[in-house]
C-alpha cells in the first residue's frame, strides 16, 4: 500500500480510483454536518449563534496542521531518500494548506471579535498561525520563482522542513503559555469537554472538510503529474 502514495505511476492509478467516491463521500459528510450545525447543534448561552463558527474554524485549523504535517513527511521522503514523488506532493498541496489556514484565521477573527472584543490579538497561538500561513505563502511562491525545476523543488522541500518547527508551538501553545485562545475541547487522552450535540456536527464538518481536501489534492497532484510527463 505504501508504494501507491510514494509513487507517482502508482498514486495515479490509486487516484483515479477513489476521486469519485470522495467526491461522493464528501458531499455526503458536508450535507450532514450542516444539517446538524443549523437545525440540531444549539447555540451557546453567552455566544449565541456565534459559536456556530467553531464547525468551520476548528476543521480548517486541523486540516491546516494536517496538511504541513503531510508536507513535512514528503519532504523527508523526496531529500532524504530520493523519491521525486514528494516534491511533487508539496507543490500541489500547499494551496491547499494555505486555504485551510487562511480559512483559519479569518474564521477566528470573527468568532474572536464578540468573545474577546477585537478581531486580533498577537498571543502565541494566533501569531504562530499566522506564522504558518506566511510559510505557505512562502512555499508556493519558491515553487514559482526560480527557472532551474530541481533547485526549486529542493528549496521548498528544506524550507518545510524548517516551518516543521512552528507545528508543535501551533499545537501546544496555549499550553505552554498564558493565551486568550482557549485551550482543547476534544483530546485523545481525557474525555471531550464538549457536548455531544456540539461534538456530532464538529465531527461530521471536519469529515467533510478532510475528503473536500483529500479530493482537491488527488486533482492537484494528478495535474502536477501529467504536466511533468509532458515537460520529459
Amino acid at each position: 500500500m505504501i508504494r501507491y502514495i510514494i509513487n507517482a505511476n502508482k498514486f495515479n492509478v490509486l487516484g483515479s480510483l477513489l476521486l469519485k467516491p470522495f467526491i461522493l463521500i464528501s458531499f455526503l459528510f458536508l450535507i450532514m454536518g450542516l444539517i446538524f450545525t443549523f437545525y440540531i447543534s444549539p447555540s451557546d448561552y453567552q455566544q449565541g449563534s456565534a459559536v456556530k463558527i467553531m464547525y468551520i474554524h476548528v476543521p480548517s485549523a486541523w486540516l491546516s496542521l494536517m496538511t504541513y504535517f503531510i508536507m513535512t513527511i514528503y519532504s523527508i521522503i523526496a531529500l532524504f531518500f530520493k523519491m521525486p514523488f514528494g516534491f511533487i506532493v508539496n507543490k500541489a498541496v500547499a494551496p491547499i494548506g494555505a486555504v485551510f489556514t487562511l480559512i483559519c484565521i479569518v474564521t477566528g477573527s470573527l468568532w474572536g471579535k464578540p468573545m474577546w472584543g477585537t478581531w486580533w490579538v498577537w498571543d502565541a497561538r494566533l501569531t504562530s498561525v499566522a506564522i504558518l500561513f506566511l510559510f505557505y505563502l512562502v512555499i508556493m511562491f519558491i515553487n514559482i520563482s526560480f527557472e532551474n525545476e530541481r533547485v526549486r523543488e529542493k528549496m521548498a522541500a528544506i524550507f518545510v522542513l524548517v516551518g516543521s518547527v512552528n507545528l508543535p508551538i501551533v499545537k501546544f501553545s496555549v499550553d505552554w503559555w498564558n493565551t486568550l485562545h482557549q485551550p482543547a475541547s476534544i483530546s485523545k487522552l481525557s474525555k471531550p469537554s464538549i457536548d455531544p450535540s456540539m461534538l456530532t456536527p464538529l465531527i461530521l464538518m471536519t469529515l467533510s472538510f478532510m475528503f473536500i481536501g483529500i479530493t482537491i489534492a488527488i486533482l492537484r497532484i494528478k495535474t502536477e503529474i501529467i504536466s511533468k510527463e509532458r515537460v520529459l
